[in-house]
């Protein structure tokens, strides 16, 4: 970890604790979150009826589909954001685009940033929310309980023995993760070995020739609640695979997986347990 990472991540907690502490007095009451695991995350903490506007695919609890949208990844709706009146908007720093918010910036909207990266950040980002909301002592709960659950998934995992894996984000195209990402690390928690850790692209798309090479014994397969699904690969074409030829594929919930929140550890323990049965 270099110094100028670390420089970075104390730049950033600084800033969260600034903007934290000018909501003490006056907690944040008509919200707008850009992204589900936000919207998830303020649910968590006792503030989901503070949230006036949301995004496309935060339907997760039930409420939130109760909640007015004002766009998508591939985009806001500034004018439909601005009608909602908010006092605070809390961006996805990494998921939402930067025109957007630089266009949200000019017309004096307060905003913050969702920049989770690793998985304790969970726990640190509902602590934040709790600041910007007034709800810290629920916040301190729900972050306590799900530092102490992340334990124990990781006190479990610790000794078991490691399997080579590969996780097939995307079908068509065909991509997969590398091991600077977030769905890395909830592999290693299960003590996976990524096939793809070392490609240096995040996303890169693949072949079926890479995975070939790659020689996976486990294949992981997210199943993606989308309105387009993606083809199947009929991968018994390929038995020189080990993971083909002992018939080792394990199907894992990308909703849970795929988002910055706490019911990702109930995806990460059901995905253990299938490698487990695996193994």
């Amino acid at each position: 970890m270099t110094k100028r990472f670390l420089s970075l991540v104390a730049i950033s907690l600084l800033l969260m604790a600034i903007a934290a502490k000018s909501f003490a007095e006056q907690p944040a009451q008509r919200i707008v979150a850009l992204a589900p695991h936000i919207v998830e995350m303020l649910f968590d903490i006792g503030a989901g009826d503070k949230i006036v506007g949301a995004v496309a695919y935060s339907d997760y609890p039930k409420a939130a589909l109760d909640i007015p949208r004002v766009g998508s990844y591939h985009g806001m709706q500034i004018e439909k954001l601005l009608a909602l009146n908010p006092d605070l908007v809390i961006v996805w720093k990494s998921g939402n685009s930067q025109s957007d918010i630089d266009k949200m910036k000019r017309l004096g909207l307060k905003i913050v940033f969702s920049n989770p990266v690793d998985i304790a950040d969970v726990a640190t980002e509902l602590r934040y929310f709790g600041g910007l909301t007034g709800h810290q002592q629920q916040a301190e709960r729900v972050a306590l309980a799900y530092e102490q659950r992340l334990k124990k998934l990781r006190l479990d995992n610790k000794t078991k023995q490691a399997i080579p894996v590969f996780y097939q984000l995307w079908s068509e195209p065909m991509m997969t993760i590398n091991g600077t990402t977030w769905i890395n690390q909830l592999i290693e928690v299960c003590q996976g070995v990524n096939v793809f850790k070392d490609n240096p692209t995040p996303y890169p798309k693949i072949s079926t020739e890479n995975v070939i090479v790659a020689q996976p014994h486990l294949m992981i397969l997210p199943d993606e609640n989308s309105d387009k699904p993606q083809p199947i690969i009929d991968w018994q074409k390929w038995p020189e695979i080990p993971a083909v030829k002992n018939n080792k594929f394990i199907h894992v919930d990308a909703d849970l997986l795929h988002r910055f929140s706490t019911r990702m550890l109930s995806g990460i323990a059901d995905m253990c347990e299938k490698i487990d049965q695996q193994r």
